[in-house]
């Protein structure tokens, strides 16, 4: 949905308020739109603009760029693959990293992301810095939270610390180490150009 600003917006699905997390999987599989389970509640994925393309696509790029350089037995994603959080939230990030075994072809969601990436816009900020953010930390298996601003020209990095906590950095150049898995980016090469 647009707004009357031309601005991307989040909606919350007019059908059932709640679901799980398997009974919104099946739903999800409809061809029309892209959702989200947020707490029990489905969320209208908008559609996105070039810009918010633009930015998903240089940090996926610098992300297999990266795995490849490492040699890493990990791959990259950009928004085709759900990730279940819990029995209650299915997110859709912009990109994200799992290692392992390659995920069957035909998988849909996965579970076990250790660098998730989202691209902010003006509709999904506050999800994506708060919400959002809270729920990726659930998932034992992530160390590395990467919040893109294009606008501001920076990424903002949330990493899982050794004593469980969360550490923040904002980067608006240099290096962003991504260990484990043992990734090296550089800011320049996750913003747009």
């Amino acid at each position: 949905m647009t707004s009357a600003t031309g601005r991307k917006t989040m909606t919350t699905h007019p059908g059932p308020l709640t679901f799980t997390a398997d009974a919104f999987l099946a739903w999800a599989e409809q061809p029309d739109g892209r959702f989200e389970l947020i707490e029990g509640r489905v969320v209208a994925m908008g559609r996105e603009r070039a810009a918010h393309g633009r930015a998903k696509y240089r940090a996926v790029v610098a992300l297999d760029a990266a795995l490849a350089k490492a040699g890493l037995d990990c791959e990259a994603f950009i928004d085709s693959v759900a990730l279940r959080i819990d029995d209650r939230s299915v997110y859709v990030p912009d990109a994200f990293v799992r290692c392992g075994p390659p995920l069957p072809g035909d998988a849909s969601v996965s579970d076990d992301a250790v660098v998730v990436v989202e691209v902010l816009s003006h509709s999904t900020r506050a999800s994506d810095m708060v919400a959002k953010l809270g729920g990726y930390f659930r998932l034992p298996t992530l160390h590395h939270n990467l919040i893109v601003d294009a606008d501001e020209r920076m990424v903002v990095h949330h990493r899982r610390g050794a004593a469980g906590g969360i550490e923040t950095r904002i980067l608006r150049e240099g290096p962003i180490d991504l260990d484990p898995p043992g990734l090296a980016l550089v800011v320049a090469d996750v913003l747009p150009r």
